[in-house]
């Protein structure tokens, strides 16, 4: 008996899981050592102040239990905080959502803002699960196409040219896969279009923090419509803990809470404590901002070292831990080309295709969030291998 299955589950997969459980595999079965390039995970742990928190909380019966939907207020009043710190920003705690992960506050702000059959913009290459998500939810993506010539750069410019106009928008800066950083004037000019023609406009602001010598702005300086998405997970070195947040406007925060206590009842308690002293505590945030030091010799490590062939040109990135190249020159299928790599040199990569379904197959994204180690190994690895290979 064949029982049915919803049409919203046939999803395309998210390639870099799917790499890393291939890659898991070699290790746990074959006992391979594997460089892991393909993931955006920080080889650090959360830091010190985060961890003794957690246990200071651990034998208090409080600390196992439900908390308010929107997040403990500890946490919120600290985000409220960050975001005056270091933007100027003035936040109402009221304002700000703990979310299970980034991931759920995209789901969140999709299902809150638009209806089955409205249309999202967002950046092609960009975040496959965002479009995922919106198919799984009767939405519909509008692939606006970015240039390697123009340097992966969003702008008005795009908007403006579009023939149809969207019911959102989606952003990202620093962007993944490609790290670019929008300037002060490019968010302003996309904000003030979001706000001109009544679109929905959501910030993925994940990769803050994450710069090399260029300014990260949030979109609420140029438009206090903007649903900002953040997470735990990537300057806070805690992917693990399953926190994000959302800043939403005072239209969307009852809805959000009702959906989000249906949906998850809560963020779990002692991941919000870990995430509150985090982003609070200063000796945390010192932790943390020396890790975009090692971030940046990881990047210059592998510019500097890997085949010319592979890195064809590429621009550095200015933020985010991710390079995105083009490899035409070494292969015409970066799907098959990642296998590759990681069956015969073990070094485990994600395929461009996984963040562009029209030219991905030419692109290969590499993650530098790993230890300095990794990265050296990794460049002999995958020279080695083209030394082999590629004539």
């Amino acid at each position: 008996m064949s029982i049915k299955i919803s049409s919203r589950s046939e999803l395309s997969p998210f390639m870099v899981m799917d790499v890393m459980a291939k890659a898991a595999d070699l290790e746990a079965k074959k006992g391979e050592s594997v460089m892991h390039l393909e993931v955006g995970q920080p080889s650090t742990g959360a830091p010190l102040p985060a961890r003794q928190a957690m246990i200071a909380a651990m034998d208090l019966p409080s600390s196992h239990g439900y908390t308010l939907t929107a997040g403990i207020v500890p946490l919120r009043r600290g985000i409220a905080n960050h975001y005056k710190r270091f933007y100027g920003l003035d936040i109402s705690e009221d304002n700000v959502m703990a979310t299970v992960g980034s991931s759920l506050g995209f789901a969140t702000a999709f299902l809150c803002c638009f209806d089955e059959g409205e249309t999202i913009a967002m950046t092609n290459p960009g975040y496959s699960a965002y479009r995922n998500l919106m198919v799984a939810m009767g939405l519909k993506p509008l692939l606006i196409d970015l240039s390697p010539e123009d340097g992966w750069r969003f702008s008005r410019k795009h908007l403006d040219a579009l023939d149809d106009m969207p019911d959102g928008l989606i952003i990202a800066s620093p962007s993944n896969p490609t790290g670019v950083v929008m300037t002060r004037d490019e968010l302003k000019g996309v904000a003030e279009w979001c706000d001109e023609n009544n679109v929905r406009l959501i910030s993925d602001e994940i990769y803050h923090g994450i710069s090399f010598g260029v300014d990260t702005a949030s979109i609420l300086e140029f438009s206090p419509n903007a649903v900002i998405v953040n997470s735990f997970s990537k300057f806070f070195s805690m992917t693990g803990h399953r926190v994000g947040w959302m800043i939403v406007p005072d239209d969307l925060v009852d809805p959000m809470d009702r959906l989000g206590q249906n949906a998850v009842i809560s963020v779990p308690t002692l991941s919000q404590i870990a995430a509150t002293a985090a982003i609070t505590d200063p000796d945390a945030i010192s932790e943390l901002e020396a890790h975009i030091d090692r971030y940046r010799r990881n990047r210059d490590i592998l510019l500097a070292g890997l085949d010319q062939r592979l890195l064809n040109n590429v621009e550095p990135p200015e933020g985010a831990f991710y390079i995105y190249l083009d490899t035409t020159r070494v292969s015409p299928d970066s799907v098959d080309l990642a296998d590759r790599l990681l069956n015969e040199a073990k070094v485990a990569t994600t395929p461009g295709a996984d963040f562009d379904p029209v030219n991905g197959h030419k692109a290969l994204r590499l993650s530098f969030a790993g230890s300095e180690d990794d990265m050296h190994e990794a460049v002999r690895r995958v020279n080695a291998w083209m030394a082999e290979h590629c004539h």
